[in-house]
């Protein structure tokens, strides 16, 4: 490269497999998910096209998807009015080999890069601004990153070899900053030597170049998990759903009664095929009815040993894969207890939260009430409990259509 320009690009990586979510059931690239009418990997691409020191962008894509996503990105860059000139590039393998990819596509003009995963949506112009101001103020790298607020271990397999400092820790986001000629000098050195890394600043600290930090955001999420796909759903298109559940389970020799997941003590023993949480199966109903996918006993039959003395909590874990693979979030649960014995009120906070826990609402999204039914039906002759719940969802029906 022989210009002295200055120029500043972008490299959009949108050639990830999501291999994750793809096991859990996404049948499309998660680059590709729709979002603000758009493919989610367009998000990026028009935050970078209103800052005006940006002069251009690198779309990477997996090779085997070259001509389809170029026509793609054609078609958005015309119905959108993109502002930018813009390259579309292939990937590689891994993720440097598709850095390495992009910037062997970015013009001779440009001299400084961003490098940007497409699955991060939700960076903001203000934090893009800071990385080129370090950039524009001599630094060779800069990356954003925020503080680390749990405890980190080092383990070697289950053992814990060494608790790290955390005032020494930073969680590493993207769009990350870089001097082109270092990056790309780094990038050579990773293809020759071997290099394995999960990051583009992680090359130029190998090289013993300095790299700093810019402030990062909370919200400047990688979309991973089935649960980071709930933040690109539009509460306003979401339909709502509701379903409704009951479970009975008989008093008599068998197993410790658990609510909620919280084992009751001097409980009557339940008769059961799993743990016996009527609690729980009676949610788990609620939730498989909102979705509209029949009842727990359809999909965790009570004559399968796979399921003799299974965890309630395991079990609901797997429904709520299941309705979310569906497109249906819960929102909100009301659940019942009805016994003559035992008391609940003892245990009612310690049902609610842990309930809450499991589902990944805040309590104030999870009721419980406890009732008798004043000496009356078998409930009342103290010969087992029953439990009803009731769930609030919502249906991403316009995020179901367009993944499945």
């Amino acid at each position: 490269m022989t210009s002295n320009s200055q120029e500043l690009w972008a490299v959009l990586l949108a050639a990830g497999q999501g291999s994750r979510l793809r096991k859990a059931g996404l049948t499309t690239g998660k680059q590709y998910l729709p979002w603000k009418g758009a493919p989610l990997f367009w998000s990026s691409a028009d935050t970078f096209s209103r800052m005006p020191p940006i002069k251009g962008v690198v779309f990477v894509f997996p090779p085997d998807e070259l001509d389809e996503r170029r026509e793609l990105v054609a078609e958005l860059a015309k119905t959108r009015s993109f502002p930018l000139p813009y390259r579309v590039a292939a990937g590689g393998e891994r993720r440097q080999d598709s850095v390495r990819n992009g910037l062997a596509a970015l013009p001779e003009s440009c001299s400084r890069v961003l490098v940007h995963d497409a699955a991060r949506p939700f960076a903001k112009p203000i934090m893009i601004q800071r990385l080129i101001e370090a950039l524009e103020n001599g630094a060779q790298g800069v990356i954003p990153a925020i503080e680390v607020k749990d405890t980190i271990k080092l383990v070697d397999g289950c053992n814990v070899i060494e608790t790290l400092q955390r005032g020494r820790l930073a969680a590493a986001q993207t769009p990350q900053g870089f001097d082109r000629k270092i990056l790309e000098e780094a990038h050579r050195r990773a293809l020759e030597e071997g290099w394995e890394v999960t990051d583009d600043a992680s090359m130029l600290e190998q090289m013993g170049v300095s790299v700093r930090i810019a402030p990062g955001e909370e919200d400047n999420v990688k979309i991973t998990t089935w649960s980071d796909l709930e933040l690109l759903q539009d509460a306003k298109s979401a339909a709502i759903c509701i379903g409704q559940g009951y479970d009975v389970h008989r008093y008599g020799e068998g197993r410790p009664m658990v609510l909620g997941g919280v084992p009751i003590p001097n409980a009557p023993q339940v008769v059961a095929h799993s743990d016996g949480d009527v609690l729980l199966h009676a949610l788990m109903d609620a939730l498989l009815g909102a979705a509209g996918l029949g009842d727990i006993g359809q999909h965790f039959p009570d004559n399968d040993q796979a399921y003799s003395n299974a965890s309630s909590a395991v079990l609901l874990q797997e429904v709520l894969d299941l309705i979310k693979r569906h497109g249906v979030y819960p929102s909100h649960v009301d659940m019942t207890v009805i016994a003559q014995t035992p008391k609940i009120a003892p245990w009612r906070d310690k049902i609610r939260a842990n309930t809450a826990a499991m589902l990944g609402l805040p309590e104030h999204s999870v009721n419980l009430k406890a009732t008798t039914e004043e000496g009356l039906g078998f409930t009342g002759e103290k010969l087992g409990v029953k439990a009803m719940a009731v769930a609030l969802c919502h249906r991403r029906e316009a995020f179901i259509q367009e993944t499945e």
